[in-house]
C-alpha cells in the first residue's frame, strides 16, 4: 500500500484531542530542542492549530492565538502566530509554507494585523511569505505601565490585514497585551 500524502487538518485547540496535543507538544520540543517552555506552550493554546500529518504522524504544526496591541491610540486584534514547527525528516518540502497559508487565511480575515517572533531560522520563511519585519519599537504593557522589549526589536514580523491597511506606521511603535513568559 502507498503512503498516506501529507494531509492538512485546521481545528481549534477544543477540538484536539489530547494525543493531538501531546504529539504537537512532543514536534515543539523536539524542533526547538528544549528551548520550548511550558509558558510557550500555553501561548500557542486557545486558537487555531494547523496540522499537518501523514502515515509516520504529525510533521508540521502551527497556531494564531487572539491578542491585543496599542498603536497610535487604539486597540487593534492581532492575530499572533506561534508555535510554528517542522519534524526535523520533514523539512524543506514547503509544509511550513502549507502550514502559515491556513494559518494566514485566518489572520486576514479575523483580525486588524498579523504578528509573530521569530527565530533566526524562520525570518526566511516568513519573510518569502510577505510578512514584514516591524521596525518600530516594541513594548508590552505591564503592571506598572508600558515596558519598552529591545530585546524583541528586529525580530517582530507583521503583516497587515485588509482592515489595518495604511494603519501600521513603525513611527508609533507597538505596545502588546503582556503575558507571562517570553511577551512575543
Amino acid at each position: 500500500m502507498a503512503p498516506l500524502a501529507p494531509s492538512l487538518r485546521t481545528a481549534h485547540t477544543a477540538d484536539l484531542t489530547s494525543a493531538e496535543l501531546a504529539a504537537a507538544r512532543g514536534l515543539l520540543d523536539a524542533a526547538f530542542e528544549g528551548d520550548f517552555s511550558d509558558e510557550d506552550w500555553e501561548h500557542a493554546l486557545g486558537g487555531l492549530h494547523a496540522l499537518i500529518h501523514d502515515d509516520t504522524g504529525l510533521l508540521a504544526h502551527g497556531s494564531v492565538v487572539m491578542r491585543r496591541a496599542l498603536h497610535r491610540g487604539r486597540w487593534l486584534c492581532v492575530g499572533y502566530v506561534e508555535a510554528v514547527a517542522v519534524r526535523a525528516d520533514a523539512r524543506r518540502r514547503g509544509l511550513g509554507g502549507q502550514v502559515m497559508g491556513a494559518l494566514e487565511r485566518y489572520v486576514d480575515g479575523g483580525y486588524d494585523f498579523g504578528a509573530l517572533s521569530a527565530s533566526a531560522d524562520g525570518s526566511a520563511l516568513y519573510a518569502a511569505r510577505g510578512w514584514q519585519l516591524w521596525s518600530g519599537r516594541i513594548s508590552a504593557l505591564g503592571v506598572d505601565g508600558v515596558v519598552h522589549l529591545p530585546d524583541e526589536e528586529g525580530a517582530v514580523f507583521v503583516r497587515p490585514a485588509a482592515a489595518a491597511a495604511g494603519v501600521l506606521d513603525p513611527s508609533d511603535g507597538l505596545v502588546f497585551d503582556w503575558r507571562d513568559g517570553d511577551l512575543l
